[in-house]
């Protein structure tokens, strides 16, 4: 039997072996969820520093205050609100009931689905493998993780923590390359979490498919930060260059690119990079390395392509370095339309901004794009910014500021359309991993029993009413 071959002999074994447990067990009660929740924060807490120090290995260089602050914490917030609420959650919620079936009772019980798989990428490999772990275990379900086998120091470390934090029963992991990860969503769990680029979730849902398993698929595309007219620049700036070259851009929902007032153009771009190098002099440790030399030269040959097209570029003064996987930030105005930066979501440290004539214009061009996961409104105007949100869709929003939407556990994250469907955290999370079962229980006295055949006066003077 070929390494292959075996590993998904093993995912299949996994989710027969939760799968009968789920049966067995049934429904956990809030004790037993709770008592898990806390096994992950003690899992998390205990290995924070090896999972920071096999995050960096594994892209070269990568801050572990970046780590600590968009993953851990964001990771601990959601332990912390799951904790808190999973009791009133677990309540059923008892729902009117019409004159008709008086005095029957009607209500909704939150049941888990069962075992829940999920596909995590690489970019923020802790944060988007536990971050759906904690919802689908307040929502009473087993979990098998794929972690991505981009990250193998850190996904090696995952798979022991989990494995020695609880029963493979409770949750488990599945390592393995591509082949495993194509098979490994053929499985019949009874949901699917992908997170992921647009493309692979295209073949991630076809595969699903096949089981008529449900999927919540977490894509990306091209998230973009307009700068409306009455925008302030000095907020745009610092949290366009933040939210743009953390983890060397390479965020799910990183500002893509940027629409400004073509006037403001100039005065933003040379913002931007002066900004960039306040943040990062000389690129040092505090900025990441992109994951692979193939992204390096992809990011490379893209910004090539549109300055041969006529784009004017700006760069950070730190040198490219091939052999570390080291491209400090650079900033493009007026790439052509059809080049790979302005087609295809970029996923690393290049920002090109579009100029615009009219906030319409603007728009336009959002609107003649795939829906983005994320968009980032500009605007000191509140007219201006409820006219954005309401002619744009996009999965999440931030006013005046990057990023700053996933870390609300009362939001849902998720994406419309080409970026994604589906979507958790928090209370939304626990509602996509569980079935809202209906209930209806007839009380002492059941009208319906008068509509029973032969159909007489009886019967009739009830459905008149019922038609009322």
């Amino acid at each position: 039997m070929d390494g292959h071959t075996s590993k998904m002999s093993e995912g299949a074994r996994l989710l027969e072996v939760q799968r009968a447990a789920h049966r067995r067990d049934g429904p956990p009660p809030s004790r037993i969820r709770i008592d898990r929740i806390d096994r992950l924060e003690d899992m998390v807490r205990k290995r924070q520093e090896a999972f920071a120090g096999a995050i960096s290995t594994d892209f070269g260089n990568r801050s572990r205050f970046e780590t600590a602050l968009l993953e851990t914490s964001v990771l601990l917030s959601a332990l912390r609100h799951a904790r808190k609420n999973v009791r009133w959650w677990m309540e059923p919620a008892y729902q009117d009931v019409d004159l008709a079936f008086w005095p029957g009772q009607a209500w909704i019980r939150r049941e888990p689905l069962g075992v829940v798989g999920i596909v995590s990428p690489w970019n923020y490999p802790l944060q988007l493998a536990l971050s759906p772990l904690v919802d689908v275990i307040a929502g009473g379900n087993r979990a098998i993780l794929k972690p991505s086998e981009q990250t193998p120091a850190f996904s090696e470390l995952l798979d022991r923590a989990i494995s020695d934090t609880f029963s493979e029963e409770e949750v488990a992991v599945v390592l393995g390359g591509p082949d495993v990860a194509t098979d490994f969503t053929k499985l019949p769990f009874d949901h699917l979490v992908f997170t992921g680029s647009t493309t692979i979730g295209r073949k991630v849902a076809l595969a699903a498919a096949e089981g008529l398993v449900p999927t919540t698929l977490e894509l990306g595309g091209k998230s973009p930060a307009v700068i409306c007219p009455s925008g302030s620049m000095a907020k745009a700036v610092k949290a366009i260059t933040y939210g743009k070259f953390v983890n060397a851009g390479q965020t799910c929902i990183a500002p893509d690119y940027v629409m400004a007032p073509r006037e403001r153009m100039i005065e933003l771009a040379e913002q931007v990079i002066a900004e960039a190098r306040r943040y990062y002099p000389n690129a040092g440790p505090d900025y990441s390395t992109v994951i692979s030399e193939r992204s390096f030269d992809r990011m490379i040959a893209a910004i090539n392509e549109a300055e041969l097209g006529g784009a004017k570029v700006l760069r950070h003064p730190a040198p490219s370095d091939r052999a570390k996987r080291l491209l400090p930030p650079v900033v493009v105005m007026d790439a052509p339309e059809n080049c790979a930066l302005m087609r295809e979501e970029i996923f690393g440290p290049v920002l090109p901004i579009v100029g615009y004539d009219t906030l319409d214009d603007a728009l336009d061009w959002i609107n003649s794009h795939p829906h983005p996961l994320a968009l980032y409104i500009f605007a000191e105007d509140k007219k201006e910014q409820t006219s954005v949100l309401d002619r744009t869709q996009s999965g999440g929003v931030t006013v005046n500021g990057t990023l700053l939407h996933i870390a609300q556990e009362g939001l849902p994250f998720g994406g419309v359309g080409g970026s994604g469907m589906g979507f958790y955290h928090g209370r939304h999370g626990f509602d996509r991993f569980t079935h809202p079962r209906a209930v209806f229980k007839a009380g002492f006295f059941n009208a319906a029993t008068w509509l029973a055949p032969p159909y007489g006066n009886r019967a009739r003077r009830l459905l008149r009413f019922l038609m009322r």
